[in-house]
Parts: C-alpha cells; structure tokens; sequence
C-alpha cells in the first residue's frame, strides 16, 4: 500500500523529470504564423516567456525572414546591428537569456507589421521540498504550485497528477 508521502515523492520526482525536458516552444503568431497583418504585440503578451523556451517563426522561405535587433531596430524598422538572421522558414530559437528581445522582419515587412518584442523570465526555483506544497489548501492549488514552481503548464501538471492519481488508487 503506498503512503501520501510516496505518492508526494513519486509525484515531485516524476514533475522534476518532466522539467528539464519541458521547455516551451511558442509559435509566433500560432496559426496565422509569421506573416503581414497580424498583431503581435497582443500575441506576446498572451504568452508567458521563460529561459531556454523556443521562439519559433514560421513562414514561407524565399517570401520573408527574420532579424534579431535592439530595441532601435525594433522601434525603427532597421537591420543595422542585428544579431540574428533566420532565413528558413522554420526557425527555432533559444530564448537564453532572461531579458527583452526584439525580432523584426526584413525587405521592409516590419513596417507591414512584422515585428514582436517578447519579455523572458527567469525560470522559477525548484520547489524546496514536498512539505512545501502540502501545505497548500487543496489539490488543485498544489497541483497549480507545481507546475508554476516546475515552469510547465496546468495542463501537463494536471494530467501527470490524474495518472498518478489513477496509477495510486490501483495499487492500494
């Protein structure tokens, strides 16, 4: 029969594992992709950047590109300085550094709008020990906790603790 505290410990050591390989990889623009018109500003601030996330940029290849500037090249629409340049039409890039980034597009698209500045967090500490998050007032909250603490979405938390959850009740 296994104990809460088993449970607690398989939970943390199977979340911990999930982590380190569970880095994000954000989409610009999602579906619409990396393309004239759309409204990146309002796609940024719905995703929530930390170190080692992707920034992937999709697109047609010989149509645009993608340059990593400064924030003078992000607020002028210029290339000067940059110091990245993508080409492939999909580019996937490590956010490795907790700081702003500016990416824009070349040939003149930044002025059609093909620009985005993203803010990358530092990643949260590990939580310091199980007795931490079973001090929280439900599953629910503990499950959040994780997953904040962890960097991984509610989604994926959630799911692993359902199976655990699952997997548990069957062996008592």
């Amino acid at each position: 029969m296994a104990s809460s505290a088993q449970f607690c410990f398989f939970l943390f050591i199977f979340v911990s594992a999930a982590a380190v390989v569970s880095a994000t990889d954000h989409i610009v623009g999602a579906n619409k992709g990396w393309n004239p018109g759309v409204n990146y500003t309002l796609w940024a601030n719905n995703q929530t950047f930390y170190v080692d996330d992707l920034i992937s940029f999709r697109y047609q290849k010989n149509m645009y590109n993608v340059f990593e500037v400064n924030q003078t090249g992000y607020d002028n629409c210029t290339t000067e300085g940059a110091v990245g340049n993508w080409t492939s039409g999909k580019d996937f890039i490590t956010l490795n550094e907790a700081k702003r980034y500016y990416f824009i597009g070349g040939n003149g698209q930044c002025f059609n709008g093909m620009k985005v500045s993203v803010l990358v967090h530092a990643l949260p500490p590990p939580p310091s020990s199980s007795a931490a998050l079973a001090n929280s007032s439900s599953s629910a909250q503990r499950v959040h906790e994780v997953g904040r603490l962890m960097g991984l979405s509610a989604n994926v938390v959630a799911a692993v603790f359902g199976a655990l959850m699952w997997f548990g009740s069957n062996l008592i």
